[in-house]
């Protein structure tokens, strides 16, 4: 079963990451602030409830049809909570970044002996399949239910763009800083890039600074009415040496918010607002694939998914529901696909067995593959928690 995120092999888990779509490709330009514990535990909070949905899916769709399960944990780290059932031990850990449902098939130590019809390998395809995409379906179903319970409520959110992107926190230390660029400050214009009123304006600001290393750039920017011309010079960074001057940036648009009048215009809503959600996540999942080494940038982990979340929570709480429901999609998206460790990838061994005609594949094979995915994840996870943790901190501009 899928790999969990950080947590060891245990049999069904879940792998956290932003392909984009939470923090908006490219808003780590100089790091989140994520002061205020209050802000940073309601991040927390969503992540965990995502992970625990996750989890609960492939748990339920598995004890519903009497499959063993011997234990059931969300989070990883050190044991906060833990109770012991009949059959299954519940965990609850120090870290809500994964999690994981497991299963005796492969432990040394289980009681069942190894012919066990209510082992999750001796069951059928149908019953295997169910269990491994009952987690992203959770996380799917969830993601709508936080669209409807939105669109009840607060309302959807519906941004008005004007000219220009916000520049958020500035450290001085930065090249944006010494320039004299403040928080605040509206980007209208980078060199011969007028920056439209449009959903897009960030990300093109983002490809235009990361285009021109350590060529100056003139900016025009307005600053509570007056306008100012600045230059910068990007430095090249990275293993492609893209530019960046250490600025973090928002668009330039003012929030509406429709509410429903009943029912049917909040299930309507809620539609509308989970397509384009489902729709953001898609199309920066395509745009990694086919894109990578422009795009590669803009993948998150935990950790920057956590500042983000604590940044909405702070600017606007009402968009929480807006972040849970994209967290819920990205885990959906990225654990369904067809990799090595992940739901898609133990999809792929079950098509692959159902085309041979029930014939299993060799398991020492499958364990190979799967234990070299699993390695590949751990490393990509790292990777991720020292690469966010070094943007969030600045020590990644200090080591520039």
């Amino acid at each position: 079963m899928p790999a969990s995120w950080l947590s060891g092999w245990k049999g069904s888990g879940s792998l956290l990451l932003s392909l984009g779509a939470v923090t908006g490709g490219g808003l780590l330009g100089s790091g989140f602030d994520i002061s205020g514990p209050g802000s940073v535990a309601q991040a927390l909070a969503v992540l965990g409830l995502t992970v625990g949905i996750h989890e609960l899916g492939h748990f339920l769709a598995a004890v519903t049809r009497g499959i063993h399960v011997t234990k059931f944990s969300i989070g990883f780290g050190p044991t906060l909570f833990k109770w012991q059932g009949k059959e299954v031990e519940y965990s609850l850990r120090a870290l809500p970044l994964g999690g994981y449902v497991a299963f005796p098939d492969d432990d040394p130590d289980s009681p069942y002996p190894v012919d066990d019809p209510d082992l999750l390998r001796n069951r059928s395809l149908g019953d295997r399949t169910a269990v491994i995409t009952a987690g992203v379906l959770a996380n799917m179903a969830l993601a709508f239910a936080i669209c409807l319970l939105q669109a009840g409520t607060v309302g959807i959110a519906e941004p008005q763009y004007r000219p220009g992107v916000k520049l958020g926190e500035i450290r001085e230390s930065t090249i944006a800083g010494q320039a004299g660029l403040r928080r605040g400050d509206v980007l209208l214009q980078i060199g011969d890039l007028e920056v439209a009123p449009e959903p897009g304006s960030v990300g093109k600001v983002v490809n235009k600074i990361k285009d021109n290393p350590g060529r100056e750039l003139l900016l025009t920017v307005d600053r509570q009415g007056e306008l100012l011309s600045i230059p910068v010079t990007p430095a090249p960074t990275g293993s492609d040496g893209s530019g960046r001057i250490g600025i973090s940036l928002a668009a330039n648009a003012e929030i509406l918010r429709r509410k429903a009048d009943g029912p049917v215009q909040t299930l309507m809503l809620a539609v509308e607002e989970y397509a384009l959600l489902t729709g953001t996540v898609v199309k920066g999942l395509y745009q990694f694939i086919t894109n990578f080494s422009d795009t590669v940038g803009n993948v998150s982990g935990p950790v920057a998914i956590v500042a983000a979340g604590a940044e909405v929570a702070r600017s606007n709480s009402s968009g929480l529901y807006q972040f849970a429901a994209l967290v819920n999609i990205n885990l959906a998206v990225v654990n369904i696909l067809p990799l090595p460790a992940l739901d898609g990838g133990y999809l792929v061994f079950i098509a692959i067995e159902a085309l041979r005609g029930g014939k299993k594949i060799d398991e020492t094979l499958e364990k190979g593959i799967m234990a070299g995915g699993f390695l590949l994840l751990m490393t990509a996870g790292v990777s991720l928690i020292v690469k966010d943790t070094l943007t969030l901190t600045g020590l990644g501009n200090m080591l520039q």
